[in-house]
């Protein structure tokens, strides 16, 4: 299981070693150089016999994305074991071997199980905000919240996809909220996103959130709705 999730990684960082100039087994290096006779990507600088190179943006670039990939796998591991075997009874050690890494390796990404647990709802609580956030501003409030839903709905798979299957996505979704000790970290996340909704229909509408019960209400019975649509549909074939 573990070396399906390594290759990505183990490309990425191949890839980085070879930007940043170091040598690969059975291959000569040779550094390219500019028309000034300069070597690409680097500046070379006496000081006390040594020369400082420093890192180029692609060389960056490559480190980020071996990083991305990483926590990717960890996410994808982690969702897989917790539906298998149940979120309690998976370690984060198995979760680290599974991805060929170090329990070191996971907690740099992670603070926690839970938070790998809601790793992809992060995701689509932003994708959904920021949908919410650039609806026209003649649009009412239920009308802004619906049309945000279908927008955000057409463009998820595919940011999810970049991640896990989305199928994997939902079958997640469903273990979170039959899982005991997911349920009250569900239950507090669900609240904060409604109160950031809220906040975001009360400036939409010119509205003092504090004094006018209206846009938390209308966010509510949103919310209420789409749980039960989510579940619904979670649970049927498609």
């Amino acid at each position: 299981m573990g070396h399906r999730y390594a290759e990505l990684v183990e490309a990425a960082e191949n890839g980085a070693r070879a930007v940043d100039g170091t040598r690969s087994p059975g291959l000569g290096h040779r550094p390219r150089r500019t028309d000034r006779g300069e070597v690409s990507g680097r500046r070379a600088e006496e000081k006390r016999g040594r020369v400082t190179v420093e890192p180029t943006a692609e060389t960056t670039g490559l480190r980020e994305r071996k990083k991305q990939l990483t926590r990717h796998a960890l996410v994808r591991a982690a969702l897989e074991l917790f539906i298998a075997q149940g979120f309690e009874r998976t370690t984060v050690d198995e979760i680290a071997d599974a991805v060929d890494v170090s329990q070191r390796t996971f907690f740099r990404y992670f603070a926690s199980k839970e938070e790998a647990a809601f790793a992809v709802q992060s995701l689509v609580e932003s994708h959904f905000l920021e949908a919410v956030r650039t609806r026209p501003p003649q649009e009412g409030p239920f009308e802004a919240l619906h049309n945000a839903a279908l927008v955000a709905w057409d463009t998820l798979g595919e940011a999810i996809g970049e991640i896990i299957p989305f199928e994997l996505h939902m079958r997640s979704y469903l273990m979170i909220e039959s899982t005991p000790a997911l349920i009250a970290a569900h239950l507090r996340r669900s609240l904060d996103l409604e109160e950031k909704l809220a906040r975001l229909i009360a400036e939409r509408e010119g509205l003092d959130l504090e004094l006018d019960p209206r846009p938390r209400t209308a966010v509510a019975a949103f919310s209420g709705v789409m749980r039960v649509a989510g579940r619904r549909w979670g649970l049927g074939e498609d």
